[in-house]
């Protein structure tokens, strides 16, 4: 391991949760990716579930699904869209994960019948998937989620101390983010919280070199100098990381504070002057955009609009690109359900029902879609939202009866929607379903190709005849009923291997559903094309 050329930069949090780790590792990497440097980014995750797949949207917020199939945290989301890339399962994993791996491998002996502890084996296991992360790149960021001195995050925290050792003072750096609270009735901001943050972090045997310091207003020269005499960090380490109008100013941000400047002198890097004119341009244009145009997001999880992350920023990089801001109303589908679509909807230049799990607020959304459809409103249906479309189109248009998805009603006379019994993965390996299966492992997973049809929606936003995006969905659409509805002007326009990828209504302005998540691959300098053909269509579809 000595022989390794990448560079790691750490970034741990302390003092509580949820400060913008995330963001600060993305907006880092995005500026040494625009000096030219190849950069990789690793999530950590303390938590002992093997993978977040089966963690409730409201527990975690939403599970981000990658190209090769791994279902991962969140953060996943924040960096493929500030460094525009893919990652894979190898950029992100777990405590659960790390022992699950040790304890299988000294079941097989492994270990030549030596006590498993957690130091050396978690702990090396821990290093062996950090290095394998920064392969065949320059800079390796590496967040740790939790909270400094979570008992669950210790070994990971005892593997950054090591890893300094091994690899030597100019590989590696240590970024620490920690809060700098505003007390009203005192008026001023407090300290203390960041000192003891840092002293935890030292105790541990980690001397931050950087110390970014979330606040809600900007921090004065003073007390960044304060910080940096009582941390132990040079002055022009101390970053302040206040609230922005839009997450993708925050690299700017820090930017206007040299940053880069001592992340350069650690590390020993040179050419440390990032080229950052389209990015300013798109956020200039999230900022303060020429054009608004407003679209009804019908959907479930809406107490917690983080397990809808990825597709709200994708409607952000849409917007930027066409100097649009895209307002989202909120639309509850269970009140849909009880009070009709109308009144909810009549103000809306589009209508998008995302994807989903579960009955709930299920007819609600197909009211959306039926007054989307019938008023000649621009639609995007995702993964449940492409299902419920045609199963909408069975009952109103073919005239069906019992018609459902088997996911809601087993024994449904017409089950527009199904559950394959095998299908081939991502991988090319052959996988069986069944209703009883674990759900975790009986989902299609990851990236797959999609064959579009000539002179349909999708095909033009794409321009191309096969395109590549992500699913994270059990149930298919049944091929059965094919014939049927494109006789009555519901187009099947996206295939994979025989099954149904997209669907359109035909002699409609544009209505578009789709069996992948788009937002996966929408990126601020590269947004989808599926969600940008759309805002488009919502815009073309205002009144004057």
């Amino acid at each position: 391991m000595s022989e390794n050329t990448t560079k790691y930069i750490f970034v741990t949090g302390g003092v509580l949760s949820s400060l913008g780790k995330g963001i600060t590792a993305a907006s880092v990497g995005t500026l040494l990716k625009h000096t030219g440097k190849r950069v990789g980014v690793l999530k950590l995750d303390p938590y002992i579930n093997v993978d977040p797949g089966t963690m409730s949207p409201l527990e975690h917020g939403e599970v981000f699904v990658t190209k090769d199939g791994a279902e991962t945290d969140l953060d996943l989301g924040h960096y493929e869209r500030f460094l525009d890339t893919s990652l894979t399962k190898n950029n992100n994993f777990t405590t659960g994960l790390v022992y699950k791996t040790v304890i299988e491998n000294e079941r097989k002996g492994k270990y030549l019948g030596k006590t498993i502890q957690v130091v050396p084996h978690i702990v090396n296991e821990i290093k062996e998937r950090i290095v394998k992360a920064g392969e065949n790149k320059d800079i390796l960021i590496v967040e740790l989620g939790g909270t400094t001195g979570d008992i669950e995050g210790l070994p990971f925290l005892e593997t950054i101390r090591q890893m300094k050792h091994e690899f030597g003072k100019t590989q590696v750096m240590n970024i620490h983010v920690t809060l700098l609270p505003y007390i009203k009735a005192a008026g001023e901001l407090k300290t203390k919280p960041t000192q003891h943050s840092v002293q935890e972090l030292r105790r541990i045997g980690i001397a931050p070199h950087m110390l970014v310091l979330r606040a809600e207003q900007p921090v004065p020269a003073d007390l960044k100098r304060k910080i940096a005499y009582s941390c132990d960090v040079d002055e022009d380490s101390v970053i302040d990381a206040i609230d922005a109008p839009t997450i993708y100013e925050v690299p700017l941000n820090f930017l206007k504070q040299d940053i880069l400047t001592p992340i350069c002198k650690q590390l020993d890097l040179e050419n440390c002057q990032p080229k950052m004119d389209e990015w300013t341009d798109l956020v200039h244009k999230i900022i303060q955009p020429s054009y608004q145009t407003k679209i009804a997001f019908v959907g479930k999880y809406l107490d917690l609009k983080e397990s809808y992350k990825s597709l709200t920023e994708a409607l952000i990089h849409a917007g930027a690109h066409l100097d649009h801001k895209v307002n989202i109303k909120w639309v509850d589908s269970e009140k849909v359900e009880d009070d009709g679509a109308q009144k909810y909807l009549n103000d809306c230049d589009g209508i998008l029902v995302p994807g989903g799990f579960g009955e709930r607020g299920v007819e609600g959304k197909i009211k959306a879609i039926q007054y989307a459809r019938e008023n000649n409103i621009p639609f995007l249906g995702i993964c449940l939202g492409m299902q419920l479309a045609m199963i909408e189109f069975a009952r109103n248009v073919l005239g069906l009866e019992d018609v459902n998805s088997v996911e809601f009603k087993k024994d449904a006379k017409n089950p527009i929607i199904y559950l394959i019994d095998e299908f081939i993965d991502a991988s090319g390996s052959k996988q069986v379903r069944t209703t009883t299966s674990p759900m975790g492992g009986t989902m299609r997973l990851g990236e797959y190709e999609c064959e579009t049809k000539e002179g349909s929606n999708l095909r033009k936003a794409y321009d191309a005849p096969i395109i590549f995006e992500r699913h994270r969905h059990r149930y298919e659409a049944n091929p059965k009923y094919r014939e049927a509805f494109e006789a009555k002007g519901l187009d099947i326009t996206g295939e994979s291997h025989g099954l149904i990828e997209a669907v359109e209504v035909k002699d409609h302005p544009w209505f578009l559903g789709v069996q992948f998540h788009p937002e996966f691959t929408s990126r601020l300098q590269n947004p989808n094309p599926t969600i940008v053909a759309f805002v488009q269509a919502a815009i073309d579809n205002k009144p004057e």
